[in-house]
């Protein structure tokens, strides 16, 4: 399946916009976090596991366990952002 994950704010200027990913079936956000951490040294530092990141599906706020869609939009943010 193919996904859109967007970054923002500090993770923005770390990792650019976003990027296109195909994954596999059933995978939760968990999961596609972890398979970020090890595409890159960068991708590591900055998702890093001791980092406070939140999450989103599709503009909606979630946890690591949920499922991502053929479709989704995924994005990945630090705690604060600003205005």
């Amino acid at each position: 399946m193919k996904i859109q994950v967007r970054y923002f704010a500090s993770l923005r200027e770390q990792l650019g916009a976003g990027e296109t990913l195909e994954l596999a079936a059933g995978m939760t956000i968990g999961q596609l976090r972890d398979q970020l951490l090890a595409s890159s040294a960068l991708h590591g530092q900055a998702l890093a596991r001791g980092r406070a990141v939140r999450c989103a599906l599709n503009q909606l706020l979630c946890k690591e366990d949920v499922v991502i869609a053929d479709g989704a939009e995924v994005a990945f943010f630090p705690p604060v952002t600003g205005g």
